[in-house]
């Protein structure tokens, strides 16, 4: 169940986050036999895995959390302590999603469809299991008697705040409610476990693709020819992001950009459509029987928005400010599709990526295929290393030959003062089934044990282009900016100093966690980090600040279109789950084409279904407006670099012991207030957008 505190805390869009084991698992033969069940501190033996395993571990971790609650609930009430009720319940919490994550992973990642299907079965079963544990009274009880306790009354600072907020879980989960409409809301949140595993599966095993003449490839870079080309002639492009993104831009047929748009916004559909009116169903269902007008009443509840009403002013209030930088946007492509003869009517969703291609070369000679030149992935990865090693005080060294899934990913330990502070894998390259876009997935949080401090691990999947024979992976400037991005992700688990699992890392309030990785996208927007890795991959030159320069002097080129696109999704996504009804004839089509017209400068394109595919409904759901409120605060934050210094060490660090290290540990707006030295405010956001 994705909306108890398990799978709130497995922060599944993308971060499933999870913790140490219990040292006294391997004493049970099957778990130490299994790779998933690994020793304190000791990575996943991945390349063991099999099916099997992963069948025997969802069995096992069930076993051992049910026996951790037993032991948790038999304990008199009068010898109730923080270590035995609430240490216990976080351990378990820890343990269970430790062997939960590695499998969400592998459903997502592994080559072995064997193992792809064992694990999207078993993140089914998990997630009904999960669902028990939210539900389950005497566990309830158990931390409700501790939580009256007198101990617990002269608690203070994050002991305090994770009582009160696991007692908040367990009564938003339906402990206001009489034990048949606990029952009846258990088989909800079963069935909305099977629908959401579905609506995943079918996005990631979507394979659709184009074949295409030698003509429709004119205007695309020859390696892009080369490596689709096909026995017969033809192109095979499919629609995976270093696929799609380049012919949208670059190929000169309208005709063959136009097929290819057609199908990739009809990824999933039409099977997802049922799928997801079944979810949004089944949410309201659930979200009704706990007393909330709607799905998003109760997900915000707990957010730093706290209630549908303050998100829907942002959005509007957003929509708002940038009309006129949109209007000047579209207003811009119209012209440059005018001067080359694409006529006088308006822009069409298949032509914008085109023509923002053409604005760029002409208007502000910015080529981005001699952009990419300077951004060999290697050099990237150097890059990133440095400038995050320098700031934060850190060193990464590759291991080598790692136990991994697929050859070609990497495993990197992080050391910080010369000790082991955490591990992380990359796994950078598009292949089939793989999930196609980027993101961090959490597989161990840092927390406390007994054995010392369980070091987190975490994974950072992409979908970056491979190298060639004659010429390396080259990677456009915006998927550079996603691998900082994304890396700020890696980073937030990395840096955790939590002494409590549920506190640790990426487990923060779902409108902030993406805060710490935005912040990272300034770092390729500033020349002083960016000339430490930009180097030509022929000649070694560094990029020239001129060429920089002109990349800064384009980046507001259609930064309304872009901002009103965030707008457009957060809106569609609060649509959904406040004031959308399911259960009539209106369609989630409808909406789509409703909420795109009133945003959008380009209008909806009939026949189209995006909603099929837009995994955030599922995993944000009623959340995908935090990307632009948590934008807010990382610029803020980031404003105090661009006073001190892009490499400022001292501000690093202060930012790496505030921000990073605390988890959840303090209330979010108190960090970020701590941090900046004042109360947070929004100039640096509204300047980031370009008004």
């Amino acid at each position: 169940m994705r909306n108890t505190r398990f799978w709130a805390l497995m922060s599944i869009l993308l971060f499933v986050v999870a913790c140490a084991q219990s040292p006294n698992k391997d004493q049970n033969e099957t778990t130490s036999e299994n790779p998933l069940f690994n020793t304190f501190n000791q990575p996943v033996d991945f390349a063991a895995l099999t099916a099997e395993d992963i069948r025997e571990a969802v069995t096992a971790i069930q076993r051992i959390s049910n026996a951790t609650i037993a032991e948790i609930v038999k304990i008199e009430e009068g010898d109730r302590t923080f270590e035995n009720t609430m240490r216990a319940y976080d351990q378990m919490l820890s343990e269970f999603v430790s062997i939960s994550s590695p499998i969400y992973l592998m459903a997502y990642t592994h080559p072995d469809s064997a193992i792809r299907n064992s694990a999207m079965e078993s993140n089914t079963e998990l997630s009904q299991y999960g669902n028990e544990i939210s539900l389950n009274e005497d566990l309830y009880k158990a931390i409700k008697t501790y939580g009256y306790s007198e101990e617990a009354k002269q608690l203070a600072g994050h002991k305090d705040k994770f009582v009160s907020e696991s007692i908040a879980d367990f009564e938003r989960n339906g402990f206001a409610l009489i034990k048949e409409d606990r029952d009846l809301l258990k088989s909800i949140n079963d069935e909305l476990a099977e629908i959401s595993d579905q609506f995943s599966k079918n996005i990631a095993e979507d394979d659709q693709f184009l074949i295409v003449k030698q003509g429709d490839m004119d205007g695309l870079p020859e390696d892009y020819r080369a490596a689709r080309k096909q026995e017969d002639g033809t192109f095979k492009v499919d629609l995976s992001y270093p696929s799609y993104l380049p012919f949208m831009k670059y190929s000169k047929s309208e005709s063959a950009r136009k097929a290819l748009y057609l199908k990739y916004q009809n990824r999933a559909a039409p099977e997802n459509l049922a799928v997801l009116k079944q979810l949004l169903q089944k949410r309201l269902e659930m979200a009704k029987r706990l007393g909330y007008q709607s799905y998003s009443a109760y997900r915000l509840a707990d957010r730093m928005a706290k209630n549908p009403q303050t998100v829907w002013a942002f959005e509007t209030k957003l929509k708002e400010d940038l009309k006129v930088k949109t209007a000047l946007d579209l207003q811009e492509l119209q012209a440059i599709k005018a001067s080359h003869g694409g006529g006088l009517d308006l822009m069409k969703s298949w032509e914008s990526s085109f023509y923002s291609n053409i604005l760029l070369n002409e208007k502000y000679q910015l080529d981005a295929e001699k952009v990419k030149e300077y951004f060999a992935l290697e050099d990237v990865i150097e890059g990133l290393f440095s400038i995050t090693q320098t700031l934060f005080d850190l060193e990464y060294k590759e291991v080598l030959n790692p136990s991994v899934w697929q050859k070609d990913v990497r495993m990197f330990e992080v050391y910080q003062e010369g000790k082991l502070k955490g591990i992380f894998y990359l796994d950078l390259h598009p292949r089939a089934n793989k999930y196609n876009h980027a993101a961090c997935f959490g597989m161990i949080n840092g927390r406390m044990t007994p054995n010392g401090y369980q070091i987190p691990m975490a994974t950072l999947v992409c979908n970056f282009p491979e190298a060639t024979p004659d010429k390396p992976a080259l990677m456009p400037h915006s998927q550079v900016e996603t691998f900082f991005h994304e890396f700020g992700h890696v980073l937030h688990q990395m840096m955790t100093t939590s002494e409590i699992y549920a506190q640790s890392g990426t487990n923060v309030a779902r409108d902030f966690v993406e805060a710490p990785s935005q912040i990272f996208e300034n770092w390729v927007w500033n020349y002083d980090a960016v000339k430490l890795f930009a180097k030509h991959y022929q000649t070694r030159e560094v990029m020239p600040e001129a060429l920089f320069n002109k990349m800064l002097a384009a980046k507001n080129v259609g930064s309304g279109i872009a901002a009103s696109s965030q707008v457009f999704y957060g809106t569609y996504d609060l649509t959904l789950h406040d004031k959308f009804d399911p259960n009539t004839d209106q369609t989630t089509t409808d909406v789509l084409r409703e909420v795109q017209n009133d945003i959008l400068p380009l209008p909806y394109v009939e026949g189209t279904h995006f909603q099929a595919a837009f995994g955030h409904l599922d995993g944000y759901g009623s959340s995908y407006y935090g990307y632009l409120w948590s934008l807010v605060y990382a610029q803020d934050m980031f404003s105090l670099f661009d006073e001190n210094g892009i490499l400022d060490k001292k501000t690093g660090l202060r930012y790496r012991d505030i921000i990073l290290a605390k988890g959840s540990s303090e209330d979010a707006l108190a960090l970020v207030a701590e941090f900046l030295g004042r109360a947070p405010n929004n100039k640096a956001f509204l300047k980031e957008l370009g008004l």
